[in-house]
């Protein structure tokens, strides 16, 4: 167990990628967040889960192991029924551009393809969801071969035990309870299914499924169902590729948990959290009184090592949810004057600039190019912004924009910063770092002065 403070994104410590984030508050009060573990160099995820618990979103615990792929009987056994997940043959537009990918890395030879695919795959475990009932857990999972199972435990933090398959193939499986406390559960990718759970929460008839809650076509859905209400009206949130790639977290709203749902918008984008980011994967949850949104991003010049992070929301009048963008705050306040902000904090990046490991910072901010950016938001002073304290090594140029004005340009060499003078009226800003002929330029951590 690892028990730590912060408020500021990303939310975890730097050794820990947990994603995926489904947040719940349970009977106790307290907010668990049940996720994937990205721990792997060659591929998503891994194979085991941790719950992360808080009482006000400024303590958290990090909990033991609370499940484990070695735990699952059906994953090597030849007998197990497996259940088709996504089906290849409906040619949307994502479906098309993966077979194309297949295609040009077997060469266009379907049976290096299908050989490949073939290979003995070591088991991982894919985006989980938990839920409370009646002084039990439930986790539900699923699976790199596409199987869906849930374990149960007497505490929300696991472990979970005596694991059983459920009768559907896919990812990303996401539970919800309704105010008369029939449950729901959900699954899918490309396209999206619904059905109710029976009482027991482990099974369901099969014939009640809802195909196609939400489709690539209509709603931009991809994969990450996640499901909450707010008065009478449902919110399915998911990662959405309207924009090209599924960076997005888009949800739609219905009057029924099954639908049908209308598409509503984005979210939270995290397109610029890293040059490769690829997915984004969450939900939304009220904690004390204020929602927010649960989201990842990725990090290290990879679709991989993708941290929880966390941004406050609004659910307006009529329904909507306006577009945030993403912070280095959090849910927390601004950065002040004094203050260390870490280079791993930069909420976007433009350019080849990447965030990756340092031995003494954790992490820092590296792969600096001529023009890169890291963007920092937001730092607040009441005082006159005066100076600035880079950390950094390496040789460059550092031009600091706030509220895109610059405020002054800081000289590194060899690591020494050689002037620190900055200008800036007091308030509230979004601070940019531009990076003007960087020579193996790393940044690992800023300090803001004010007078």
């Amino acid at each position: 167990m690892r028990e730590f403070t912060n408020r500021r994104n990303p939310i975890l410590p730097v050794e820990y990628h947990i994603l995926d984030g489904e947040a719940h508050v349970f009977s106790d009060g307290k907010l668990y967040i049940y996720g994937s573990l990205d721990n792997r160099e060659d591929d998503y995820c891994s194979e085991k889960y941790h719950v992360v618990s808080s009482q006000d979103m400024e303590h958290w615990i990090i909990h033991e192991e609370s499940f484990n792929s070695k735990d699952v009987p059906w994953y090597d056994d030849p007998e197990a029924t497996k259940y088709p997940g996504l089906d290849w043959m409906k040619p949307t537009p994502f479906i098309q551009k993966m077979l194309e990918k297949i295609m040009q890395e077997y060469q266009g030879d379907p049976n290096a393809a299908a050989n490949a695919a073939s290979i003995k795959k070591e088991p991982l475990l894919f985006a989980p969801d938990g839920i409370e009932k009646k002084g039990k857990y439930y986790l539900y999972f699923c699976m790199n071969d596409e199987s869906e199972g849930v374990a149960v435990a007497d505490r929300p933090e696991g472990p979970f035990c005596h694991p059983i398959q459920l009768p559907c193939g896919g990812i990303d499986p996401a539970i919800f309870i309704d105010d008369d406390g029939q449950s729901y559960y959900y699954w899918g990718q490309v396209y999206s299914h619904g059905v109710k759970l029976n009482s027991d929460m482990m099974t369901f008839e099969k014939e009640e499924v809802v195909h196609n809650l939400l489709t690539e076509e209509k709603h931009f859905f991809h994969e990450g169902s996640s499901m909450r209400k707010n008065g009478d009206t449902y919110y399915y949130v998911f990662a959405d590729i309207e924009r090209g790639k599924p960076t997005s977290l888009g949800y739609a709203t219905g009057d029924s948990p099954l639908g049908p749902f209308t598409y509503r918008g984005i979210i939270i984008d995290n397109a610029q959290c890293d040059p490769e980011s690829w997915n984004n994967h969450g939900s939304i949850e009220c904690v004390n009184g204020q929602w927010y949104v649960f989201y990842h991003r990725s990090s290290r010049g990879t679709q991989q090592h993708r941290r929880l992070c966390i941004e406050p929301i609004k659910i307006n009048e009529d329904g909507t949810i306006d577009e945030v963008k993403m912070t280095s705050q959090g849910a927390g306040e601004p950065f002040t004057p004094g203050e260390s902000i870490m280079g791993y904090q930069a909420c976007e990046l433009k350019g080849a600039v990447y965030i990756d490991t340092d031995k003494s910072y954790g992490e820092k901010l590296t792969h600096i190019s001529d023009g890169d950016e890291a963007v920092f938001r937001y730092v607040k002073s009441e005082k006159e912004y005066s100076a600035i304290e880079i950390t950094a090594a390496g040789t460059g140029m550092i031009e600091i924009l706030m509220n895109e004005e610059s405020a002054g340009t800081i000289q590194i060499i060899d690591g020494k910063q050689k002037r620190s003078k900055i200008c800036k009226l007091p308030g509230e800003y979004e601070v940019v770092l531009r990076f003007i002929q960087p020579e193996e330029l790393e940044v690992m951590k800023i300090k803001f002065i004010a007078k």
